[in-house]
């Protein structure tokens, strides 16, 4: 068995995690859970769905162990992980509908300046939360996680274009949101 100071290294966290030392598996989850549940709620709504995928997230990463050949952040290979299980969990539940129509707001024109500088990260995240299963899944891939349309395609099975279209599409939902919010702070604050 290791003990914690071998864990200080990612290297060492590694090879305990491969030896199926259960402190070392510990470790890993309790270093990368609440980074990691961020992720799956980013892409379920539900707190419980996105936690269960997370725990399905590490399982996986603990079976592909063996493949991670250390090219590349570590993170960033279980992020991977973690992004596909919630892609996968989306699709099996029949959440994932990329063509969804939202009838644009017309009541803003479309010269309206809008800012976002004055938006906190939380406030910009509860409104990527409530865009369409469809686009948030594209925004979150594109904007946020930074994959390329071309990897949103093959991720998500459908054309580049229509990964671009549905990026667009969410980025005019999300400047009508901003704009409508600006619009009420302004009456309230008179």
């Amino acid at each position: 068995m290791f003990n914690n100071t071998d864990f200080s290294e990612e290297a060492g966290l590694i090879q305990g995690c491969l030896k199926g030392d259960r402190l070392a598996q510990r470790h890993l989850y309790e270093s990368y859970s609440g980074k990691f549940l961020a992720i799956c709620l980013r892409y379920l709504k539900d707190r419980e769905h996105a936690e269960d995928v997370m725990i399905e997230g590490f399982m996986k990463i603990f079976d592909k162990l063996p493949q991670y050949q250390a090219k590349g952040s570590f993170e960033g290979w279980m992020k991977r992980i973690m992004v596909t299980q919630a892609l996968m969990k989306l699709r099996s539940s029949k959440h994932l509908m990329m063509e969804v129509n939202v009838e644009q707001d017309s009541s803003f024109p479309d010269n309206h300046h809008y800012e976002t500088n004055h938006l906190e990260a939380e406030e910009l995240m509860t409104l990527v939360q409530s865009l369409p299963v469809g686009y948030r899944t594209v925004f979150n891939l594109y904007a946020i996680e930074g994959y390329s349309h071309k990897e949103i395609g093959e991720l998500l099975g459908i054309t580049e274009s229509t990964s671009k279209s549905q990026l667009n599409r969410a980025r005019n939902v999300l400047k009508n949101q901003i704009i409508a919010q600006q619009i009420k702070e302004r009456k309230i604050n008179g």
